[in-house]
């Protein structure tokens, strides 16, 4: 196909992304500012169960009611969760799930699936619904929970970034081709420097002692480096099932799951951090 072909094609897709954008960032930021904790829940267990409807599809559901019976499963989920008095508890699983993901995944096949794979569907209550705990504790656990929550979507949106431009830029050596072949290690360290590099300025402008910053700038670092493993497993799974976004809900963006596949990973292990440091609940 021609780049004049391309150039239209990529143009609409832009300006679908921006137009999606223009209503999806500034509705989150204002449901994580401006909503109590018990509202963000509902907010986010929203998102939630929109993702669970595409995890059951990328796993191999096909059919309506099973999956609304997913997306019941995650909701009585979550609501068992809401009242658990030992978070740190219930987020470890993820945290070690998400650990034991990124020393599999080099060795991961990606191998054409059919039918419905029980175990994936299994894993998608801990992948779905760990996160959203994190989420609701991170933004209940202190005055400045909000802002920890978004600070944990801005680290992550920062990676990406860094990520993409450095990658294009100096990327030679492919991370993982089979599953993602545009990110490179390059663009992998060059997320982790910026990252370490804002929370080094967010540490010393909330006047943390060195010790504070440099254990601030260790999760962060971990947080990002987690977040990559839980985007490259999203892609994982759509390679299995032939498919390129997990859905069709946000234009220009693809699926909720292709939005969250980042968070997924990431929220567990940096709320454990604060609630091990004794800064969220």
């Amino acid at each position: 196909m021609s780049s004049a072909a391309d150039g239209p094609v990529a143009g609409d897709a832009l300006r679908a992304r921006l137009r999606t954008s223009a209503w999806l960032v500034p509705g989150f930021v204002a449901g994580v500012l401006l909503l109590p904790t018990s509202l963000f829940a509902g907010f986010i267990a929203a998102i939630v169960m929109l993702a669970a409807w595409e995890w059951a599809a990328l796993v191999g559901v096909d059919t309506t009611p099973a999956r609304l019976a997913m997306i019941a499963v995650v909701a009585l989920t979550l609501l068992l969760l809401w009242g658990i008095g030992a978070p740190a508890l219930a987020l470890l699983p993820a945290l070690l799930w998400w650990l034991g993901c990124a020393a599999a995944l080099p060795r991961l096949r990606v191998q054409p699936a059919a039918g419905i794979d029980w175990g994936l569907l299994a894993l998608g209550l801990l992948v779905l619904a760990a996160p959203w705990l994190a989420l609701v504790r991170l933004h209940g656990g202190s005055d400045d929970g909000p802002m920890l929550v978004l600070g944990l979507v801005a680290m992550i949106v920062l990676a990406d970034s860094a990520a993409y431009f450095i990658g294009r830029r100096f990327g030679r050596h492919k991370l993982m081709p089979r599953l993602s072949p545009g990110k490179t290690w390059e663009g992998l360290a060059g997320a982790l420097v910026a990252v370490a590099l804002a929370l080094v300025l967010a540490g010393w402008g909330l006047g943390l002692a060195v010790a504070g910053q440099a254990l601030l700038v260790l999760l962060g670092v971990i947080t990002v480096a987690l977040s990559v493993v839980g985007d490259l497993f999203e892609s994982w799974l759509k390679r299995r099932r032939g498919v390129k976004d997990s859905g069709t809900l946000l234009p220009g963006h693809g699926g909720v799951l292709d939005r969250i596949d980042s968070i997924t990973a990431a929220a567990p292990v940096f709320a454990l951090g604060f609630i091990w440091l004794g800064l969220a609940q």
